[in-house]
């Protein structure tokens, strides 16, 4: 049986009863959208965030596009951001009319390197929106100074990072407001799409029930635009309740995973991830680096192990925005770590076994690359 980087069926067998308990109280309900699982599921989620609003929408993609929208970005704005992440991230900026701005990452963790962005700031920046990407926050406080003293609003992407803090403080809890995926490999996975936008400002908060409703605030009467068809359903939100009371089972099952990785993998020549100080992280995905990247990967599918690279391409260099006007050498950290970079398997139910395939056959092969 082939090795994946992430396989669902292990955690679905252990909760199966509940899984299902989920879909059958919704279907019995008699109410199928925007019920009381959405209702419930809001409440806590921002309870868990510590911050007053959670609206559900369809997936991680909208969260940020509503996200933006609630926030006033739109056509001729500019949004500063990353190329090392996720194409969504940039979908999003782009989809409101919005022109995605880049920074470069930091070589050691990855992540958005801020001294770079005070640069970036025109006269048509209306966003900041780092991305706490692979399970750690960006290094807040400064980007939080830049963004009070330019009066911008910072948006978080926390796709990657559901539970994981910044000098005690919860992803998501640090901006404006933040956007969420529930896609099943996250953290906080579904069994389908998903997304929420979450903010402590009540105008924000307003906007974004608005928008994932057609722009409606009474039935078949809109009042805003342009308004969407985003709401998170019943069944997703009801499953994603009850697997919100163990995130903090998940992320310690990640980091258990993650320290048998650093222990086992520490003597080799392969970078292995780095925590920033401050940061508490939660492993979304175990990314590490080497220059015979692709050798490595190639070698690997001969013990049965199919391994993942996140990201291979970064978006500035994707033809689907080569109307950005970057070129190659642009963003030089990012494009260095593009052809480096990959992920070793990462999920809470990972057993022993499964991972000391892994980490044999990849001890292996790096003798032999």
């Amino acid at each position: 049986m082939t090795t994946l980087v992430w396989d669902y069926l292990p955690e679905y067998e252990k909760e199966r009863e509940d899984i299902l308990g989920a879909v059958e109280k919704v279907f019995s309900s008699g109410r199928l959208v925007l019920g009381d699982s959405v209702r419930g599921f809001e409440e806590e989620f921002a309870a868990y965030h510590g911050v007053k609003h959670c609206t559900g929408v369809d997936n991680g993609t909208n969260a940020i596009k509503l996200g933006l929208q609630a926030l006033g970005v739109g056509p001729g704005d500019e949004v500063i951001t990353v190329s090392n992440t996720a194409a969504p991230t940039v979908v999003a900026i782009d989809s409101v009319g919005a022109t995605p701005v880049f920074v470069d990452v930091h070589a050691d963790n990855y992540l958005m390197d801020v001294e770079q962005v005070a640069a970036a700031i025109t006269p048509m920046t209306r966003c900041l929106l780092p991305v706490h990407l692979y399970g750690q926050c960006v290094d807040m406080a400064p980007l939080e100074a830049l963004a009070a003293r330019h009066d911008l609003p910072i948006l978080e992407d926390c796709a990657q990072a559901h539970g994981a803090r910044h000098h005690g403080r919860i992803a998501g809890s640090m901006g404006k407001a933040a956007a969420f995926s529930f896609y099943p490999t996250k953290v906080l996975g579904g069994y389908g799409d998903g997304g929420a936008t979450i903010t402590t400002d009540d105008e924000v908060d307003e906007n974004l029930r608005r928008l994932r409703y057609y722009g409606m605030e009474k039935r078949y009467y809109v009042v805003q635009t342009p308004g969407h068809n985003s709401r998170l359903d019943e069944v997703h939100a009801e499953i994603l309740r009850r697997k919100l009371g163990r995130l903090d089972a998940y992320i310690a099952g990640r980091r258990a995973v993650a320290d048998r990785y650093q222990e086992a993998l520490a003597d080799t020549d392969l970078v292995l991830p780095r925590t920033v100080p401050g940061n508490e992280h939660v492993y979304y995905v175990y990314v590490v680096r080497h220059p015979r990247r692709d050798k490595i990967i190639e070698a690997l599918r001969d013990y049965d192990i199919s391994l993942n690279i996140s990201y291979p391409w970064p978006v500035h260099t994707m033809t689907g925005f080569a109307h950005l006007g970057y070129l190659k050498g642009s963003l030089p950290v990012t494009e260095k770590l593009a052809d480096e970079i990959f992920s070793l398997p990462m999920y809470p139910s990972l057993s022993r076994d499964v991972q000391d395939k892994v980490i044999d056959a990849l001890r292996e092969v790096l003798r032999t690359v």
